[in-house]
């Protein structure tokens, strides 16, 4: 946990205490970090007068300093969502903001004001596809004589309210569907003349899947309703299943497109009887048809419907198949996307597949470890709001599966919005923590264990989820707390969007084969290689110490190395956890193995991100083992920063 120790006044501590309903300690004032993003924005009345409203922005920031840079000793202070007047005369001006945060920490930025009553001159916009969504579109804007820009992302709505553009800006607007749009930017003076320029942008489909695949086919399906669907890049099903169907409609009634993917042996539906997969639609709703055939019997089949949430982005699809007659062989899996129909002229749409998989049902057997009814099957029982006993926790239940959800209409501080479960939580022990979860956007939570009353002392983690069930496992040291009725926290309130949470469950670490696997006690036992005298690097940031290695050059991935030494027993399957994270995306390889001989080892290539996340591997050590064996990190394939913190292995 990053903690930066910072004094504040008394009474400003005494308010937030008396807020915060006794359900947090004041430590994230201590942590936060001063005011990001720190802008103005600058709104020039059109009638050569000189008015400028000037609106101070930043993230984490509680007051503003506004200082004109007219040559005057004028001088504004606002509060987050205020605006000031001021009348310049022509002419270039920098206006300073300095942004306070709730602890006194400051962010001072300039930025350039020209005041001019003449109409904007050489107007070049520049809109972009996002690298990293392509549905949203980064607009910006110059111009000589420029005090501002208004973007209009859609011409063809003649309701839309334009987004306002700052010199040297960027604005971003998500569409929800494919196709062209008109965007037309107004260049804004102090004068009453105003220069235009429309672009245009074309939302198209994603150029690829998320995951490669390998292409075997390339099948142009019969006639349905007087068209044709063209399938292409359709993979090995027992490889890396990913699809693609694309299809041009012309006058017809409701058509339906799709393909079929045969499998090398029969599914087995015995245990795990439900089918997941990713499906991406262009349009919301609609129909999508999952079928399982025999192989050589296609009168001998199941099918089920599923109405798809659409509107251009990925979701998860569960069939479940646990009703069906498993008497018959299903080797083929048959899917279709219901395209509508169409009245005259034609239309394309485009629909993707990826992630074939199988899973078990809920049996009701969930293992939650110590907590109690982790897969909310009974309802809100032993889940609560905060850490009022009187205050069950919100759950739903949609086709049989009960779970915590909530709608965050309303940002504020995360443990606005809370669930929470009471247990005892040891002191100085570690836990895993493991979690379902997702939303309908794509947003965070912070996960963690931690005291239900006195400071609320606790270890939590954010967690960034997205529009899929995804599963999350964190590991959490309660370090200096812990209490009979301590509790398992979800705070989701500093973010908008809907939180559902499924199948919890918290397990302590018992055993541990590694010492000092949180580097508190610095490198101790921890080396480079196989080397005694070699101690790994670790940092302390804010409290928190962990191993830090920034890779420059990349070679062999043994070149840079992190190594324990401890007996590992051959033919024995152990469990490694840990923490990972870097500046960059790239991939480190970690596993155990012998250290000499033969370095006989079982690792595995794991891909890590800018987010600390944590990661869990089991490994078989499969002919080999020793008194003096390890676990191994191997980082040196790759350049960027590798810091990896709270490492477990346990024996199966």
């Amino acid at each position: 946990m990053k903690k930066i120790k910072l004094i504040l006044a008394s009474f400003i501590l005494i308010a937030f205490i008396a807020c915060e309903e006794e359900d947090r300690s004041t430590q994230f004032i201590d942590d936060a970090a001063a005011p990001s993003e720190v802008a103005l924005q600058f709104s020039i009345t059109q009638d050569n007068s000189g008015l400028v409203t000037i609106t101070p922005t930043a993230v984490g920031a509680t007051k503003f300093d506004i200082s004109f840079g007219d040559g005057t000793s004028n001088t504004a202070e606002l509060t987050p969502g205020q605006s000031i007047d001021n009348v310049y005369a022509e002419g270039s001006y920098t206006v300073t903001v300095t942004a306070t945060g709730v602890n006194g920490l400051t962010t001072q930025a300039d930025q350039q004001l020209m005041v001019s009553f003449r109409a904007p001159e050489n107007l070049a916009v520049s809109a972009e596809i996002d690298p990293s969504n392509p549905f949203q579109v980064n607009v910006s804007a110059s111009a000589d004589f420029a005090a501002s820009f208004l973007v209009y992302f859609n011409t063809s709505n003649p309701e839309e309210e334009p987004t306002s553009l700052a010199v040297d800006g960027t604005v971003s607007n998500v569409y929800d569907l494919v196709g062209n749009y008109t965007i037309r930017v107004v260049a804004l003076s102090g004068g009453t003349e105003t220069t235009e320029e429309e672009v245009t942008i074309t939302i198209s489909t994603p150029t690829e899947l998320p995951i490669d695949f390998e292409v075997f086919d390339t099948t142009t399906l019969g006639d349905f309703g007087g068209a044709v669907a063209e399938v292409i890049d359709n993979p090995v099903m027992e490889g890396n299943p990913s699809a693609k169907v694309v299809r041009t409609i012309k006058d017809g009634p409701q058509i339906w497109a799709g393909n079929v993917i045969t499998l090398s042996s029969p599914l087995d539906l015995t245990s795990q009887s439900i089918i997941t997969l990713d499906v991406w639609s262009p349009r919301p709703g609609g129909t999508f048809l999952l079928k399982l055939e025999n192989l050589t019997d296609g009168n001998t089949f199941v099918e089920k419907e599923v109405t798809l949430t659409g509107n251009s982005s990925w979701e998860q699809v569960s069939v479940d198949f646990s009703d069906v007659d498993l008497t018959p062989e299903y080797q083929k899996i048959v899917w279709f996307f219901d395209f509508g129909t169409v009245g005259d002229g034609s239309a394309d749409w485009t629909f993707y597949l990826d992630n074939f998989a199988q899973t078990s049902p809920n049996t009701g057997t969930f293992n939650d470890g110590l907590l109690t009814n982790g897969d909310f099957e009974n309802g809100s029982d032993s889940w609560i709001v905060g850490v009022d006993d009187n205050n069950p926790a919100p759950v739903v239940t949609v086709d049989g599966n009960t779970y915590y959800s909530v709608d965050v209409t309303s940002a504020g501080n995360a443990f606005d919005v809370n669930m929470s479960q009471k247990l005892e939580i040891i002191e100085g022990e570690t836990y895993t923590l493991s979690f379902d979860a997702w939303s309908d956007v794509n947003r965070s939570i912070i996960a963690g264990i931690g005291l239900s009353g006195g400071n609320f002392a606790n270890t939590s983690e954010a967690v960034n989820i997205n529009t899929f069930v995804t599963n999350y496992t964190l590991t959490l040291t309660a370090a200096g707390f812990g209490a009979p009725d301590a509790r398992v926290l979800f705070d989701v309130g500093a973010e908008t969007g809907m939180v559902n949470i499924d199948n919890v469950s918290l397990n302590i670490i018992t055993n541990n084969l590694l010492v000092n696997g949180d580097f508190e006690n610095g490198s101790d036992p921890w080396i480079v290689g196989v080397d005694d005298n070699s101690p790994a690097p670790v940092v302390t940031m804010n409290g928190n110490t962990y191993y830090s290695v920034d890779v420059t050059a990349a070679g062999n991935s043994f070149d840079v190395n992190l190594s324990q030494k401890l007996e590992i027993t051959a033919g024995e399957t152990y469990t490694l956890t840990f923490d990972a994270w870097s500046d960059v995306n790239r991939s480190i390889i970690a596993g155990i193995g012998l250290s000499g001989g033969d370095f006989a080892n079982n690792s595995e290539s794991v891909d890590i991100t800018t987010i600390v996340s944590n990661y869990t591997l089991t490994l078989t050590a499969n002919g080999f083992g020793a008194p003096d064996a390890r676990v191994l990190f191997d980082l040196g394939a790759e350049t960027g920063m590798v810091n990896i913190d709270n490492v477990v292995l346990s024996i199966n």
